[in-house]
Formats: C-alpha cells, structure tokens, sequence
C-alpha cells in the first residue's frame, strides 16, 4: 500500500468535487480508507507543493507518480486509489 498525496485548495470547487467522490468511493470500497491520504492546500505549504510538478489542482501523486491533474472524475479518482492499494 502507498500513501497518496492530494494536492488541493480548500476553495477550489474541483477540489471539493474531488473530495466528495472520494466520500463515494470510501463508501461502496471501506478498504480504501486504509490507504494513507496526505492531503496538501497548496496555499499553507508551498514549499513543500513546490517540490513537485503539477500546475492545476486537484493533483493525486502515487508515490513519486502523478496520476492525475485538474478536473475530476470518479474513474480517475478510482485509479488513484487501486494504484495506491498495489
């Protein structure tokens, strides 16, 4: 299992799009919720956002991967996280 990293702003509407799915997606598979989750806003740490390349958020790093940048979609955001489980 790998942690995932979520790059965000909290008023980014995506970013809560992307949160909700995520709600839907713990709900039909409960096991994800066991997959480490690091949850970045990338306005309270820049310095640590800068470190990786990405320009939209919401951003899913797997591990040093990015799997997925910009507006999301619940197929994209199961990716994620069946990555994540390997």
């Amino acid at each position: 299992m790998k942690e995932i990293k979520m790059f965000m702003k909290e008023s980014c509407p995506h970013c809560k799009k992307a949160q909700s799915m995520m709600d839907e997606i713990y709900a039909s598979h409960p096991e994800y919720k066991e997959i480490p989750l690091k949850k970045i806003d990338e306005r309270l740490d820049p310095n640590y956002a800068a470190k990786f390349d990405y320009y939209y958020v919401p951003t899913f790093y797997v591990g040093d991967d990015k799997l997925h940048e910009g507006v999301p979609s619940k197929e994209a955001i199961m990716k994620v996280f069946v990555e994540a489980a390997k």
